[in-house]
């Protein structure tokens, strides 16, 4: 048995033809939707990058513990569970988190890894002969991205542009070339599982001509305005669809390589031995809600609802089908597992899909979403309940062993009142460091707490009032907070009963 993931980073549900979309060119998700099965209620878990990739390895929810982070000691890693048990684990990817600081401890849980530079700010190429400067950036951005904190970014994006100015050498083509090499050297071989992870169609929507020009539209003003912050979205409605046309046309790209895995399946049959599973981390907004990007809002559908395709060979019979069985990306450590026939570690909270993908069964009445001491999010298909905190003043406290932020190791200055907390019930007996958050990333209590009733008002329009509903979805949380062995703190900050 053999298994290929292709993973994108922010790729949004509702620009995807196979999803109601009707303007976008993506004829290789189509050709994925008839082959596999198309799952219509899948949900994220932890966010955003690094945390939603704990959870593909790890299958449990981590955003009540930990932001942003590395993989823990204690942590159980599918890839890594995989290769001990003798699957070969390949990772091809050009998602540059993982070598900062905070992500370095994913790539190295595989047998094997590849890497490809260039993507977003990635410190990658030095140009000194380049001069620019903050004003320059912004000019050349205009002013819908004139962002301080993007400084750095823009302006080494300026830099690593200038080496991928053809297809071949744009990130994504090299890190689907690396796939590709993969699968033409190993096809033959059994035991495997291939993971082809390309950071777009993230932010910055840098795509070439041919992609553009899918999309043809006149706009009047900076024709690379193509990185939007994460931001109230203040531009004029001519601006927002050029960026939206940006958007499209790298996922285009995305789906033309898509195709080639899509050919390789076909041309060495792989359909007979082979799961393929295509996924993201999160949605992103592109103006919906008056919201670019995500962390800085609530997190409405267009971020946390997000497209789901499976192809499971023991399942073929069912090729082209949906499912509206409610689902998770905590799911997708214990389905891989399950397919290679190895036992489920006890602390995943994820479940195997396979009685959802051969009849539609649930394996779930809710999922809990959200960010680190953020909104605490959940649904149950048909609402979508974001509660905020009751006390907000209360302290948010990190769990973890691996003291490390984005792309920095926590401060000296953050480290001075850490505590020792006891283990948690998946720390296997580790007790813990606690230390109080700073900064936090993605902090949506100030929005207060909102209801959506997504049978009635599917893009969350209008918030509604009901207190029964708002009961259930409260005692959801409540649960799962038990389940999840949520810090005790959590509770009278959330206005939670323990």
């Amino acid at each position: 048995m053999k298994a290929i993931m292709v993973m994108y980073d922010s790729l949004n549900r509702e620009m995807l033809e196979t999803y109601g979309c009707d303007w976008t060119i993506t004829p290789n998700f189509k050709r994925l939707a008839e082959k596999s099965i198309q799952f219509e209620n899948c949900y994220v878990g932890s966010m955003p990058c690094m945390p939603a990739r704990r959870e593909l390895h790890t299958g449990r929810i981590n955003f009540l513990h930990r932001s942003w982070g590395p993989m823990e000691p204690f942590d159980d890693s599918m890839p890594e569970i995989l290769k001990k048990n003798g699957i070969y684990t390949h990772l091809v990817s050009d998602h540059q988190h993982y070598w900062e600081d905070g992500g370095a401890t994913y790539h190295t849980r595989y047998s094997s890894w590849e890497i490809t530079r260039g993507q977003e700010g990635d410190p990658w190429k030095a140009d000194l002969s380049y001069q620019y400067d903050r004003d320059t950036v912004f000019i050349r951005k205009k002013d819908m991205l004139a962002y301080p904190a993007y400084t750095t970014m823009l302006a080494q994006d300026v830099i690593n542009r200038n080496h991928m100015a053809t297809e071949e050498k744009t990130s994504q083509a090299v890190t689907f070339e690396n796939g590709i090499g993969f699968i033409e050297t190993n096809h033959k071989e059994d035991n495997w599982f291939l993971q082809i992870e390309t950071f777009d169609p993230h932010e910055p929507f840098y795509s070439l001509k041919p992609d553009k020009d899918l999309y043809p539209h006149h706009f009047v003003g900076d024709a690379e305005a193509d990185w939007p912050p994460y931001a109230p979205a203040m531009e004029e409605e001519e601006t927002v669809q050029h960026v939206r046309y940006e958007y499209a046309a790298l996922l285009s790209k995305c789906d033309r390589y898509l195709g080639k895995i899509l050919d390789l399946m076909d041309k060495y049959d792989l359909w007979k031995d082979t799961m393929l599973i295509v996924n993201t981390d999160h949605g992103f907004l592109l103006g919906e809600h008056g919201w670019w990007g995500k962390t800085t809002m609530p997190v409405y559908n267009e971020i946390a609802h997000v497209p789901f395709y499976l192809y499971d060979p023991r399942l073929s019979k069912f090729a082209g089908s949906k499912r509206q069985a409610l689902v998770q990306t905590i799911d997708i450590a214990p389905t891989l597992l399950e397919f290679f026939g190895l036992d489920i570690p006890k602390d995943m909270e994820g479940k195997p899909l396979y009685q959802v993908a051969e009849r539609d069964e649930p394996i779930r009445d809710y999922a809990i979403f959200g960010y680190h001491g953020s909104q605490v999010n959940v649904t149950d298909g048909r609402y979508v309940y974001m509660h905020s905190a009751a006390n907000p003043d209360m302290p948010v406290y990190e769990y973890t062993l691996m003291p490390t932020h984005m792309r920095q190791m926590f401060q000296p200055s953050e480290l001075q009142e850490l505590e020792l907390a006891d283990p948690f019930t998946f720390t296997k007996g580790c007790k813990v460091l606690k230390i109080k958050a700073a900064n936090r990333m993605g902090d949506t209590t100030a929005f207060g707490t909102k209801l959506f009733d997504l049978e009635n008002d599917p893009h969350q329009g209008k918030e509604i009032i009901d207190d029964e509903v708002t009961k259930r979805m409260v005692s959801y949380i409540g649960e799962y907070m038990r389940k999840n062995d949520a810090p005790k703190e959590l509770y009278p900050r959330l206005g939670i009963e323990g």
